[in-house]
């Protein structure tokens, strides 16, 4: 039984809540897949390493372009009709969209308007929805049994809003906040907004219960970062990911197989996407040559109990498999984190893989060379051995 904890102590933002999910190994490829399904415009999520009041912390930059960055009045029916049109997994598609109608159902008790007529204002912009898209596929891909949040700091004193300024909280997290365990927050912190409408939206969508943390065994712990780094308060979100006490470990994980020799081979990596969208941790191919000398393909994918039923779906629906084996496996792997490193100025995330606290591995994300690359005109294999070059300052 998969048990996640939030301590939202320090408050909640939809960015701190993707920099504590890619912390705690959740691949950045499997937040921005989601992003890309739903954003009309490009929207790149940059793994970054930070600092908060001397604790190391992810901070999660949605980087979108200027179009994007200005508020954008749109109304929930437009935004559900983006997730609508979305190539998204179920699961992911099904939590943001309850997401999204928390806070419609909020700014119209606010404001005394149609659900459908809601102007969302500052959360309609493409990164506040890329936020939103990116941790519901995150929690999906965690495949938590559970989800206790801890009491929820809101902040104190003002903020400034397109209604002007604001008693914090402002009136949509307290609405989305009605019977959930809230406070100011520490006495340290700066009085200011703390959770934002988007990170109190998540949170009590995600939440299957409220208190502080339940008896489990934790494997992973992210941490995510607020964008201010103020004197004497750490302004991070922290993510206590493992199995519930007195639960048996969980299952073993899967290896789905299937061999297929009739898809259009054009085919195959929109199908390894689908199916990491839907919570597989791996999936690859293998050329083989079946009965009457026909070539052909196995498919594999590595996946946990949790997410079974969702890679199986994904299959038939998106080959031309009409049957599948599989069998449980051991796995053990390295811990990960995400950092960045700067070529020619561009960012390129930096995936390190740890043992017991030393890094053993650094490598630099493909996709990311690549766009480099192309924003700077050089070839990509002199961008990837000055990626690979600049990453081996984390190697201990």
């Amino acid at each position: 039984m998969t048990t996640v904890w939030v301590d939202a102590a320090s408050g909640a933002s939809g960015d701190m809540l993707l920099g504590a999910l890619l912390g705690a190994g959740v691949p950045v490829e499997v937040l921005q897949q989601a992003v890309d399904a739903v954003s009309p415009e490009p929207v790149t999520l940059r793994p970054e390493s930070v600092r908060r009041h001397a604790l190391a912390a992810t901070r999660c930059h949605v980087e979108v372009a200027d179009s994007g960055r200005t508020p954008t009045h749109r109304t929930w029916r437009e935004v559900r009709e983006l997730l609508a049109r979305a190539e998204l997994a179920e699961p992911v598609r099904d939590l943001a969209t309850r997401a999204f109608t928390r806070l419609a159902e909020a700014e119209a008790r606010v404001h005394g308007t149609a659900v459908d007529d809601v102007h969302f204002h500052e959360v309609g912009a493409l990164d506040a929805i890329a936020d939103v898209v990116g941790v519901a596929a995150g929690f999906v891909h965690l495949g938590a049994d559970e989800v206790v949040v801890s009491p929820v700091a809101v902040g104190s004193g003002t903020v400034t809003t397109s209604h002007g300024e604001l008693s914090v909280p402002p009136p949509a997290v307290a609405e989305l906040l009605r019977g959930v365990p809230s406070w100011a927050g520490p006495a340290s912190a700066p009085a200011t907004e703390l959770c934002t409408p988007t990170g109190a939206a998540l949170l009590t969508t995600v939440a299957t219960a409220y208190g502080p943390q339940p008896a489990m065994g934790v494997e992973q712990v992210g941490v995510g970062a607020g964008g201010r780094n103020p004197e004497g308060h750490a302004n991070v979100l922290r993510l206590f990911v493992g199995t519930a006490a007195g639960a048996s470990r969980a299952a073993a994980p899967l290896v789905i197989e299937t061999n297929v020799d009739d898809l259009d081979p054009r085919l195959w990596p929109q199908v390894v996407a689908r199916l990491l969208a839907a919570g597989a941790s791996d999936a690859w191919l293998t050329p083989i040559v079946m009965k009457k000398g026909r070539p052909a393909h196995t498919l594999h994918v590595l996946t946990s109990p949790a997410h079974a039923d969702a890679v199986r779906l994904t299959v038939f629906r998106e080959t031309t498999a009409i049957g599948m084996r599989e069998h449980e496996v051991g796995k053990h792997a390295l811990d990960r984190e995400m950092v960045a490193v700067e070529v020619d100025g561009q960012p390129i995330a930096v995936k390190l893989a740890r043992h017991d606290g030393v890094v053993l591995n650094a490598m630099p994300e493909f996709d990311d060379v690549v766009r480099a690359a192309d924003a700077t005109g050089r070839p990509v294999k002199a961008v990837l051995a000055d990626a690979v070059a600049a990453s081996r300052k984390y190697v201990d």
